[in-house]
């Protein structure tokens, strides 16, 4: 962090730019290479979750722009891209939707997380046990909603459909 912070910003932007886009195309293409070995293996369990289930439906029914809003968001990022993989999203239409939300994502990282990042460094200055507190705090809530998120609100039935979470032209 601190070699990207001592960047200029245009550099900055660029590199995390370059960051995301390999991330969420690696994330694409292993939910294209997994789907047909998918039951045999441990990525059955997230493909079979509530929260990419859920994924899956938005990307299915809106398509690339959900691709692009996934950016903006904390948790439901990756399960997004997987389940443009696994539905077999066109490339024409995934790859401008990841750029463009790669593009906002750098840069909404570059400005607010590092200003966040700022002021968690100086709340640590001046309360380092307060800053622990605060991080712990965050990221055990950040840890509770992608939970949620993958399993699904209690009494919700999270027993996939398994014609429904089929891609599209996969047959029966």
């Amino acid at each position: 962090m601190e070699l990207l912070r001592s960047w200029p910003y245009p550099v900055t932007v660029a590199a995390l730019f370059v960051i995301v886009l390999l991330r969420a195309n690696a994330t694409y293409w292993l939910g294209r290479a997994a789907w047909a070995g998918a039951d045999r293996t441990r990525l059955h369990r997230l493909l079979a979750s509530a929260g990419f289930l859920r994924a899956q439906r938005l990307v299915q029914r809106w398509g690339a722009p959900v691709v692009t809003i996934s950016f903006l968001t904390v948790g439901i990022q990756t399960a997004v891209n997987l389940a443009a993989g696994v539905t077999r999203m066109a490339q024409r239409r995934y790859l401008p939707a990841v750029i463009l939300g790669g593009v906002i994502w750098a840069f909404l990282y570059a400005t607010a997380g590092f200003v966040t990042l700022a002021a968690w460094r100086r709340l640590f200055e001046l309360s380092p046990a307060g800053a622990v507190v605060l991080a712990a705090v965050l990221v055990a809530a950040l840890g509770l909603f992608v939970r949620r998120q993958f399993r699904g609100e209690e009494g919700e039935d999270a027993q996939p459909d398994p014609v429904a979470s089929r891609p599209p032209g996969s047959g029966n």
